[in-house]
């Protein structure tokens, strides 16, 4: 998919733009109609509304890939919430963006493991600067994949609990609840139904919060019609996804987007062999679950790379090149685990 040069623009100056101010600003949520496209950024606490030409932006956005093989450069980071500038610093210093917030990681593929919704203030900001990224990386030859995680399914399920404050302003300033925001009408909700729940690279499988035994025993692995049966349970109510087994399946404590049972369930080395064994990988990488930093468990089958940037303190990323594993700490300096 090209993207036309008004996005880069447009895009380009929103980076820039977007931050608290004095007063609420946020923005742009761009809602689809049938004649053109209608732009909505909040300035001051003012909502400014513009409308623009129906080619400014794709209306589709295909599903994308679910395994991607030969990958010789990867990065992994994961649940960012909303805290945007300690994410920047920690893509900058890493060498993956510029200083100007432009792609920089060449033919490399950059995992985001789920979660960049609720909690912080920054959550719109680092949506669209994804969304640029992600052509930008095309463009030379890489990847930008941005999987989908609890929080992301939260959102779009209408649980608000983890919202911040800011972007419960901005829905009263819309008059829209705030899932109505990311609704298949608007150029990032479609954008976000286009995503992935699990991404297999090379014999990595990424996933936000893991793959249980107890769901490979329900579902099996096949990556493809899992990511599609997640996309498809998007624009399904809650109650009608609880009104089978299918919700505790996908969306309960052993479905991928839950599941902690990597760091708390006490699994010995044989339930860890036997999921990779089904999954047919070498190592899985997940986040939900924060530490300090980047951590490999059970020998290095397992990463986990929830660094606690939530915090807005302190990030971490993994990258994986050679078949060796390193922490990118927030600094700009590799580590590479024993």
């Amino acid at each position: 998919m090209k993207t036309p040069k008004l996005i880069f623009i447009v895009l380009i100056s929103l980076t820039g733009f977007i931050s608290f101010g004095q007063g609420l600003n946020d923005g742009p949520y761009v809602f689809i109609n049938k004649t053109n496209l209608i732009q909505k950024n909040i300035v001051e606490g003012k909502v400014i509304t513009k409308t623009l030409e129906r080619s400014a932006f794709p209306k589709t956005y295909p599903a994308e890939p679910s395994v991607f093989l030969g990958v010789e450069k990867i990065a992994a980071l994961s649940d960012i919430h909303g805290q945007y500038d300690l994410a920047i610093d920690v893509l900058k210093n890493n060498s993956i963006i510029d200083d100007d917030l432009n792609w920089s990681f060449g033919k490399g593929h950059l995992i985001i493991v789920g979660d960049i919704f609720d909690r912080g203030p920054k959550v719109t900001e680092m949506l669209w600067l994804i969304y640029k990224l992600e052509q930008q990386a095309k463009q030379q030859g890489g990847y930008l994949h941005f999987l989908l995680g609890n929080h992301e399914y939260m959102v779009l399920h209408k649980d608000l609990r983890y919202v911040n404050e800011k972007y419960l302003n901005v829905s009263k300033l819309l008059d829209l609840d705030y899932d109505k925001l990311y609704s298949n009408t608007t150029i990032l909700g479609r954008w976000l139904r286009s995503k992935s729940t699990i991404l297999r690279l090379n014999d990595h499988v990424f996933v936000h919060g893991g793959i249980s035994q107890d769901f490979l025993s329900k579902i099996g692995f096949d990556v493809e019609v899992i990511n599609e049966t997640m996309r498809v349970s998007i624009d399904i109510s809650k109650s009608e996804l609880k009104s089978t087994d299918f919700y505790t399946n996908y969306y309960g404590s052993t479905g991928p987007i839950w599941y902690r049972g990597y760091f708390n369930d006490h699994l010995e080395h044989e339930d860890i062999d036997e999921v990779l064994s089904k999954t047919d990988s070498e190592h899985i990488i997940v986040g939900h679950c924060s530490f300090d930093e980047v951590i490999r468990v059970f020998e290095g089958k397992i990463f986990g790379v929830d660094s606690s940037i939530k915090k807005g303190e302190y990030g971490e990323v993994l990258f994986i090149e050679n078949g060796r594993h390193y922490r990118g700490l927030k600094d700009g300096t590799r580590k590479e685990f024993d």
